[in-house]
């Protein structure tokens, strides 16, 4: 696969200078880079997407474009099957046939800047399908804040609005048919790790016990390449998500949208998500995880 700006309906338009990433600061620290308008194969489902994302001691707790799942671009809003435009990457689930090349791959495209400084940003977008039609609006706000002296707080609100004259409908690999809890499609966490993560909520733990749950929270730990371990709190779920977790194949977190069935914003209607993470350096237990989630708003 390519690397370059992709061709025909999906291609956000021109540079400009609001395009350049946003630089998300704690105390003078950069801890986030949301990148705006990254210049991919349409493949991959461009989008916006924060990476590098780094502790407050400085380790890189994303991951972005890995060999695994190219499409996987660090922190983003991504969904498989958006009125049957796949605005993730890769290959879509089909029913009764699998995963397949299709050419089927929209863009959620940056459209226009709305504030920008040290420890927020807030922007436009268009979710569009292959030819450029317009699939959703949105507005989206990032925010960074301190927590504790070694955790800081990433918060991202969106409101999707569909169209006036129709109902948009978001679906996932399991809502088309693929078994196992595949219901990703959300607010996605692709994590780094050196080796296997641990994943644990308030009353459970491991991937096969969180994967589906509603849990108020959910935590995952592990260790970076360069050896710094860190956990990410996750809240977030609205009402009808539910938690997709992955850490055999990859180490991943989702909020999806639609695990058992797929999600609808109505036409004219709006869809408002409040997605917040806990980034602390070192492994926390299921005491200090929920502590630091009790002084979020």
């Amino acid at each position: 696969m390519t690397t370059g700006r992709p061709s025909g309906g999906t291609d956000p338009g021109p540079a400009t200078a609001s395009d350049e990433p946003a630089r998300l600061l704690v105390g003078g620290t950069e801890v986030a880079r949301y990148v705006l308008a990254p210049a991919l194969d349409e493949r991959h489902g461009p989008r916006p997407y924060l990476h590098p994302v780094r502790t407050l001691g400085g380790t890189v707790v994303t991951d972005a474009l890995p060999a695994d799942h190219v499409w996987h671009l660090g922190a983003s809003l991504a969904v498989q099957d958006v009125n049957g435009s796949n605005l993730w990457g890769g290959r879509t689930y089909v029913r009764d046939v699998g995963y397949t090349w299709r050419d089927d791959h929209g863009v959620i495209a940056h459209t226009g800047e709305v504030e920008r400084t040290p420890g927020r940003y807030a922007h436009d977008l268009q979710w569009r399908d292959r030819a450029g039609q317009v699939l959703l609006t949105e507005r989206r706000w990032v925010a960074a804040s301190m927590v504790a002296p070694d955790a800081w707080r990433l918060d991202l609100d969106t409101v999707l609005t569909a169209p006036a004259d129709r109902e948009v409908r978001l679906g996932s690999p399991a809502t088309n048919g693929r078994p196992g809890g595949a219901g990703y499609g959300g607010f996605f966490w692709r994590a780094a790790a050196d080796g296997e993560a641990a994943v644990f909520t308030v009353d459970a733990a491991g991937e096969e016990t969180v994967n589906g749950s509603a849990a108020p929270w959910l935590a995952l730990a592990g260790t970076a390449s360069g050896g710094g371990a860190y956990t990410l709190v996750f809240t977030g779920l609205g009402p009808g998500d539910r938690w997709f977790v992955r850490t055999g194949m990859y180490p991943g977190v989702c909020v999806a949208f639609a695990f058992d069935d797929p999600a609808v914003v109505p036409a004219g209607g709006s869809r408002h998500g409040r997605y917040g993470v806990l980034v602390a350096d070192g492994t926390l237990d299921r005491d200090r995880a929920a502590a630091l989630v009790g002084t979020m708003p």
